[in-house]
Parts: structure tokens; sequence; C-alpha cells
């Protein structure tokens, strides 16, 4: 299948790690899930949930940041990587990364030739931002459904937000109920 204009949403890394209670909780991860939860019927088969998981071996700038972070160095196959309740079943498309940025050529040919990407997920003023920024610079349209992200606070959350913004018309941001009355 080509380019076409189809919207895929990509669900950034709602796992068990991001759930508060986890020193990487985002405290409004239920709100984000019950939201996407909404809008996943109307995507249907376009849905592309992300993971992200600890490098086997961190190299670089990453090592002192696992040492800070150590209880992540689990294996990917770990219950703290699982994604949540209740993506587990209905997650066909997962891409796993060590990275908080999940844009690359493997989720392009997992959007299937779509050139918008409706982006939610956790957290807002990281693995969201990444991906954002770096789909936008490939060409793709970003929609950033405020209500379906969570960020580490809300303080964060907006402040991501509004960097986001600052990309427009790359990047807009909008709502839940906006995205569904697109489709």
């Amino acid at each position: 299948m080509g380019s076409d204009d189809r919207a895929v949403l990509v669900a950034i890394d709602m796992q068990a790690i991001f759930e508060p209670g986890s020193p990487w909780g985002a405290p409004d991860f239920a709100r984000a899930s019950a939201e996407i939860q909404r809008l996943l019927p109307a995507f249907g088969d376009d849905v592309v949930f992300t993971r992200f998981v600890a490098p086997a071996e961190p190299q670089g700038a990453w090592i002192p940041y696992y040492e800070e972070w150590s209880f992540a160095l689990v294996p990917d196959a770990d219950p703290l990587y699982a994604l949540s309740e209740p993506f587990r079943e209905v997650a066909r498309r997962v891409e796993t990364r060590p990275t908080f940025g999940k844009w690359d050529a493997e989720l392009a040919r997992a959007m299937d030739g779509a050139t918008e990407m409706v982006l939610a997920g956790v957290s807002t003023d990281c693995c969201v931002l990444s991906t954002a920024l770096a789909a936008a610079d490939a060409g793709v349209h970003v929609r950033v459904v405020e209500d379906a992200c969570a960020g580490l606070s809300p303080e964060d959350h907006r402040r991501a937000l509004d960097a986001m913004a600052l990309y427009g018309p790359l990047i807009e941001v909008t709502s839940v109920d906006e995205v569904l009355a697109s489709r």
C-alpha cells in the first residue's frame, strides 16, 4: 500500500512501568488509558502500540541514566514492560524500542503508508514528545491528543504540549472529542 491520507493511532508506552506507583509512574495514566480506549474503535486495525524497554547493555549516556534508574534494568519480558490491561488483549501491532523516541523506519512501515499519526500515551514530556518531533521532521502530520496523554506531572504535560504546538502546522495539539468528530 502506498502513501495515503489515512491516520494511524500510535499509543506510546501504555505499560505497567508507567502506571502510578512505579518510579516512572504518570499520575494521569488511568485517564490517558481511558481516553485511548475511547479512540480505539474509531481506528479499527490502524493502531500501533509501542513499548519502551531497557537495552540489554546500556551504552553511552544510557549508562549513567540506568545507574540512576536501575530498577528498570530488567529483560523486556519482565512484567514491568508488559502492556497494561486492557491493551494486552487488543494490541495487534506492537513496536518495541530501547529509546524514548519511537519514530524510525520500522514504525513508518508499521503505519503502512499513512501520512498522519494520531499520537497518544505516556509520557507527554518524554516519549510522546520525542516521537512527535522526529515523525514531524520526517514529514508525517502529527496530531497529539492531549487528553489521551499523561506526563510525569500536570505541569510537565502542559509544557510538553506547549512545546509541540510550536511546531504547527506539522504538529497539531487536539482532543479525543475532536479526533472522534473527524472520523
